[in-house]
């Protein structure tokens, strides 16, 4: 390698990170993460089809009921992070009343680009915006959302003390954080299936589907390594929520924490 070559490359921290069950240094993670869901795009809430056995679709529902954003008069201003689809920013305004508005916050640009065709068919403009950034580092002031809600996003993030610190700060006070997440199996037995499930199943049916399962692999791991739900309440509490608590969803094949900016 010659000097030039060797000066061009980026500098690390020297810290790592996992990115499934590899170690990965951490500046490396954002753009394996962004490579997969570039992949995906296009299929995302078929990917999730294969994950979930279609069950997201209810899931994202019981998180919709749970926030239970007003139907009248009062404006009310959701960001949906990690959702550049689109789909829980859709199914919240179908919900809400006529003064609600939602922002969708994307990594990925072409998430966001299917995002932005979908809600130009379903004629939303006016009430969602989307936009490019980092959950780590939201690209808004303090204080200027009623709801966060993030949807399968938040295991792919490098740092997810610092996704849920942002979370709170662009809370308003009284605001309400909202995460659905696949989870850890709480029932006797359901756990072995499950794994057998996702570990051989999903990555082959990615393939099939997609032509590459490698995306599916990482998706399967990311969810083994993300933190169980009591952890990750905690977790919750400490980036300064309170009335933290959570439901488990089919047996804890996914969770929904919810916590409030006091």
């Amino acid at each position: 390698m010659n000097a030039q070559a060797k000066n061009e490359r980026p500098e690390t921290s020297g810290k790592e990170t996992h990115f499934g069950f590899r170690t990965v240094a951490e500046e490396e993670k954002v753009g394996l993460v962004h490579e997969v869901f570039e992949k995906v795009a296009e299929r995302y809430d078929l990917m999730n089809d294969l994950m979930s056995g279609g069950l997201h679709r209810a899931w994202k529902q019981v998180m919709i009921d749970w926030l239970n954003p007003p139907r009248g008069e009062r404006p009310f201003h959701l960001i949906d992070v990690a959702g550049g689809t689109g789909d829980i920013a859709f199914r919240f305004l179908d919900r809400a009343g006529p003064n609600a508005q939602v922002t969708v916050c994307d990594i990925n640009r072409h998430m966001l680009g299917v995002g932005r065709g979908r809600a130009e068919a379903k004629a939303y403009e006016g009430r969602v915006e989307f936009a490019c950034g980092n959950a780590e580092v939201l690209p808004f002031p303090d204080r200027s959302f009623d709801a966060y809600t993030i949807a399968f996003g938040i295991r792919n993030v490098t740092h997810i003390d610092r996704a849920l610190k942002e979370a709170y700060r662009v809370l308003k006070p009284g605001g309400r954080f909202l995460c659905l997440e696949f989870s850890q199996v709480s029932v006797p037995g359901m756990d072995r299936i499950y794994d057998a499930y996702s570990f051989a199943a999903i990555p082959r049916m990615g393939e099939w589907v997609t032509g590459d399962g490698a995306p599916y692999q990482y998706l399967v791991e990311s969810i083994r390594r993300f933190p169980d739900q009591e952890t990750f309440k905690r977790m919750i509490v400490d980036a300064g929520f309170g009335r933290v608590s959570y439901r488990n969803l089919t047996g804890g094949v996914a969770a929904l924490h919810s916590g409030w900016r006091l």
